[in-house]
């Protein structure tokens, strides 16, 4: 397994919608590792195209959070949320945006289809930090970054903070990659 550099806000890969796939093949399952690989030390959600791949994948891992110890890791494919209840706001951050952490509403519950790795279709109710997680990583999928959720008013604040991340101008723990 390997550490997968991660694309920066300004990225076009951020911003194109992400392709569902009709199976697995083995160079998937290795992205999938990495990915886990990849998160594991500095977040709780990847999606696939934040590491450069326009596919409908996306894992998350919230077993080390509070709330979280009982949640498995999952890998999400082509995923599609049904309904959402409620809504709540808590302070996301993002793997793609080094350094910036906001507040964000999103609905607090979601019935999401989607498929594991043997392609097998479930449906599962998720609330709380899962729901968010997921529905943050499934935002990527679809080209929307959470600094898209925010105030005209907030993103203008926070300008050039994002320009200078876009030119890779970050502190991360991890490798990145900026636009080209």
């Amino acid at each position: 397994m390997s550490i997968l550099p991660i694309y920066l806000y300004g990225c076009e890969v951020l911003r194109k919608k992400a392709r569902r796939i009709s199976e697995v093949s083995d160079k998937d399952i290795q992205l999938i590792q990495n990915m886990f690989e990849t998160m594991r030390e500095n977040g709780v959600g990847l999606a696939a195209n934040q590491v450069g791949v326009l596919k409908q994948i996306l894992v998350v891992d919230i077993s080390d959070r509070e709330n979280g110890e009982n949640t498995k890791p999952m890998v999400v494919i082509n995923p599609e949320i049904l309904s959402e209840e409620d809504e709540w706001e808590m302070e996301e951050g993002c793997l793609s945006i080094p350094g910036i952490r906001e507040l964000v509403s999103r609905p607090e519950k979601i019935l999401l289809k989607y498929n594991d790795v043997n392609m097998k279709e479930h449906e599962i109710e998720a609330d709380g930090l899962l729901a968010r997680v997921l529905q943050h990583e499934i935002d990527h999928l679809n080209g929307v970054m959470f600094v898209d959720h925010l105030s005209a008013t907030k993103r203008t604040l926070l300008k050039s903070k994002l320009r200078k991340i876009s030119k890779g101008d970050v502190e991360a723990k991890y490798p990145v990659k900026a636009k080209e």
